[in-house]
């Protein structure tokens, strides 16, 4: 895992998202800015790390970044501008809320949309090959599936604590027997021709 090869003598931000390809909940980004010295042979992309790990890690970034910014975009939001622009905005969003001011941003994936006039990067499979990206993907991770925990006894016929929102079987059968709640995306399709059968 790198800090950065691209622009060591300019602040750095790295992005990302969770909560992409959910029927339910908001999509969390979050954007971090690391010292230029900083290193942690620990960190890597949320989705490689054990739950228990991801929420051990958390707050040693919170607390060793030089600023941390995670910020939410609602399902109905999802509904009204597309789950890709959502998850732009909710970038936008974290980047806004920084209380350091990012010169530079790496960001996952192969698509964004500019931030302002800073100037970006996009790197595919970002959150395993750079430690700002690593960190911002497990902040985005652990707050949404907090979130998710936090709304699920409320709901408990979708079993959100164990899918946190994304389209297991059970989830979509529950979708199907019961309706979409207000946490649920209204875009989204429930059933998928592939799980006909299973469903």
């Amino acid at each position: 895992m790198l800090l950065s090869q691209f622009q060591n003598d300019l602040i750095e931000a790295g992005c990302d998202e969770a909560g992409r390809g959910c029927l339910a909940g908001p999509v969390f980004a979050a954007a971090v800015i690391f010292p230029k010295d900083y290193y942690n042979p620990i960190l890597n992309d949320s989705k490689k790390l054990s739950e228990k790990k991801r929420n051990e890690l958390r707050p040693i970034i919170e607390k060793e970044a030089l600023a941390f910014a995670v910020c939410s975009v609602t399902p109905q939001e999802i509904d009204k501008i597309n789950i890709h622009n959502a998850s732009y905005k909710a970038m936008h969003l974290a980047l806004d809320a920084l209380s350091v001011t990012a010169e530079f941003l790496i960001i996952d994936g192969n698509k964004f949309i500019p931030y302002q006039e800073v100037p970006h990067t996009c790197i595919v499979k970002g959150d395993g090959k750079y430690l700002s990206i690593a960190a911002a993907s497990i902040l985005a991770k652990t707050y949404r599936d907090e979130y998710m925990d936090n709304i699920a006894d409320e709901f408990p016929q979708y079993e959100w604590r164990s899918n946190k929102g994304y389209p297991t079987i059970v989830h979509r059968k529950a979708v199907l027997e019961y309706g979409p709640t207000i946490h649920h995306r209204r875009t989204f399709r429930v059933t998928d021709p592939q799980l006909k059968l299973a469903l």
